[in-house]
């Protein structure tokens, strides 16, 4: 097993922090700019996936599961991008330019999260190639 991080693990923290700091942005607009429960969801989605996002990618390092863990952390993220970036344009423009987003991205994270589930259990049982 190699001791560096994939690319790929990297690609995710570099993601996680950008996804924090949108996160902490967003929760200080809402707190003194714009009321607004959509900027407040959305801050809450993308700290909380940014933290998720980091962990996955050290759990997929520590456990040589990057191919069982990685996937289903994109899917996280992408589906983060997408539900959160549609709240903060609705919160801030009133309306989204693609109406499918925050559904598309909701799902993506719940099939992404699904996914760490199986990818995690697939580990333990062995079952799949180490990546």
């Amino acid at each position: 097993m190699s001791h560096a991080p994939s690319r790929s693990a990297l690609l995710l923290v570099i993601l996680a922090g950008l996804y924090g700091a949108a996160g902490v942005a967003l929760a200080a607009v809402a707190a003194h700019r714009l009321d607004s429960p959509l900027l407040g969801a959305a801050s809450n989605f993308l700290m909380l996936n940014a933290a998720a996002l980091v962990a996955l990618a050290a759990a997929a390092h520590a456990f040589a599961a990057g191919a069982r863990l990685g996937a289903p952390a994109w899917a996280i993220a992408l589906g983060t991008l997408l539900f959160c970036g549609d709240l903060t344009l609705r919160a801030l423009n009133g309306a989204s330019p693609w109406p499918m987003a925050a559904p598309t991205g909701g799902t993506l994270m719940i099939l992404g999260w699904l996914g760490v589930a199986i990818g995690a259990a697939l580990a333990a049982a062995g079952r799949s190639p180490r990546a």
